[in-house]
């Protein structure tokens, strides 16, 4: 559906665009939605927007719910208190440290002894104060935990919500992985290499950085969605937009938190508002977000720029690049499998 939106994508751009999104009233979900005997996995659910997502899933009836946290004693203690409010319910606290290719590959086979995979929220993300290279993979920080491990956990959990897709389920398994509204502004060049654009330790700012980061995002999870039917299972982007209460900026300067606070005061959302959004994007959006953007409880228009011809030539050199950077764990055939297509179609 978002590639339908083209003439609405300069607004949302804008001031005026950011504004009223953050003013949008919350949408209900669909009267009588239920969780029962539902499986959940949420990344980055220790803390913030993450544990009230998972609260949010817990309300509606979950069965189980695995929190996929970095720390085990933090997702521990956040485990304990969901316990208390939710005592029927199964809550596993799993490691995974998108840092590492190896710990992402570890948490997917726990996952492949799951029953079955309702949803998977992919959560997990940060905005890093300084350049930083991770050394086990040698990219940037930001590019490898917001754009490639998270990519990578995508495609190695699609076929086992494929498989897993339960007879009864009154809706197809889905993934919904984070995004957010500073993809609007982010710029990329599609003349040169895309990930390579992420080692410019000089020109490094936090802001602009997770942009690309979320950008990215976008033009593959719209191309991946190709390969699998919305039947199998539905794969979408959830943006939360601003949101105080979180601890998202962790590490910054006093000075920093100040001056973010006082723009959050003004126009920030709550925690449970914008944990709301990712409950939207995987129980309430149908078939239409497979492969879109969704924000504000609706489907919203891709970023300009990945309408244009540079946009296509983006995407196509972004797709070639992620799948040989992901080719140890064998994503180029994984996504092939899917639906039986070629993986340069």
């Amino acid at each position: 559906m978002s590639t339908k939106l083209e003439s609405k994508a300069s607004f949302e751009a804008t001031p005026f665009g950011f504004l009223r999104r953050q003013f949008t009233k919350p949408k209900p979900l669909p009267a009588g939605t239920k969780l029962t005997d539902q499986v959940a996995i949420v990344t980055g659910s220790n803390v913030g927007l993450g544990l009230e997502a998972s609260r949010q899933f817990l309300q509606l009836g979950l069965a189980h719910l695995v929190m996929g946290v970095r720390s085990q004693a933090k997702g521990d203690a956040a485990a304990a208190k969901l316990r208390k409010d939710f005592p029927s319910a199964t809550i596993s606290v799993w490691l995974v440290d998108l840092e590492s290719y190896e710990s992402v590959q570890a948490f997917v086979e726990k996952c492949a002894a799951l029953p079955r995979i309702d949803i998977a929220i992919l959560n997990a993300g940060l905005v890093s104060l300084t350049y930083a290279v991770v050394p086990g993979t040698k990219h940037e920080l930001t590019l490898q935990v917001n754009y490639l491990s998270t990519v990578l956990l995508a495609i190695l959990l699609l076929p086992l919500l494929k498989a897993k897709k339960a007879v009864d389920a009154p809706r197809p398994p889905v993934i919904s992985i984070v995004g957010s509204d500073l993809a609007y502004g982010a710029k990329l060049d599609s003349k040169q290499p895309i990930l390579k654009q992420f080692e410019d330790a000089k020109g490094y700012a936090q802001f602009p950085w997770y942009g690309k980061s979320k950008l990215l995002l976008i033009p593959f999870v719209a191309k991946l969605a190709e390969f699998v039917s919305p039947d199998d299972v539905l794969i979408n982007i959830a943006n939360p937009g601003m949101t105080k209460g979180t601890d998202f900026f962790r590490g910054f300067p006093a000075i920093m938190k100040k001056i973010v606070g006082v723009a959050q005061l003004i126009v920030a959302r709550s925690v449970s508002t914008g944990a709301s959004l990712y409950v939207d994007a995987a129980v309430a959006q149908g078939k239409d977000s497979h492969g879109s953007f969704t924000s504000d409880w609706a489907i919203k228009p891709y970023p300009k720029l990945l309408y244009s011809p540079a946009g296509q030539e983006l995407r196509e050199k972004l797709w070639d690049e992620t799948l040989a950077e992901l080719e140890f764990a064998g994503a180029g055939n994984i996504v092939k499998g899917l639906a039986g297509k070629s993986v340069a179609a």
